[in-house]
């Protein structure tokens, strides 16, 4: 049996259920039970399936908020921030794990960049268009000069 290729509801749920685990697109497709990518994005894309690209976008949504979740776990894991290491001597101490600290900041800023882009309104960098971080005027106006084009 090969990988399925007809829409079916059954595969959509399970493709938003596991986009909130949070699982990505590509590791989902890699199940056997599950479409290709580029059939899933086939389906996103044709207007019969309307109802799954809107499930599909809320899928995306949560994922973010999973994602968030995953970065406190990452932030408060410290189980292998330490490692010990045997001196010469026999004795040993407990030394920072640089390699480990600096993998989980690298989860943890990967995480942030995905969860940006999937909700940039929740999780995306704040603009501020502000003058030295203080509030405009309410009286400040925009004017913009339009090109006179020769109407004169």
């Amino acid at each position: 049996m090969g990988r399925p290729s007809e829409y079916s509801e059954e595969i959509a749920g399970k493709i938003c259920d596991a986009l909130v685990m949070p699982r990505s697109l590509r590791s989902i497709c890699l199940d056997e039970d599950m479409p290709s990518q580029s059939t899933v994005f086939r389906w996103l894309a044709d207007e019969r399936y309307a109802d799954f690209r809107e499930r599909y976008a809320r899928a995306r949504e949560a994922q973010a908020d999973a994602i968030f979740d995953e970065m406190l776990d990452i932030a408060d894991d410290g189980s292998n921030d330490w490692m010990e290491r045997r001196r010469e001597d026999g004795s040993v101490d407990e030394v920072l794990n640089h390699e480990h600290v600096s993998r989980s900041k690298l989860r943890i800023d990967a995480r942030k960049w995905v969860a940006s882009k999937l909700a940039p309104k929740k999780y995306g960098d704040k603009l501020d268009v502000t003058s030295d971080n203080k509030p405009l005027p309410a009286s400040t106006v925009a004017v913009f000069a339009l090109p006179d084009n020769g109407r004169g």
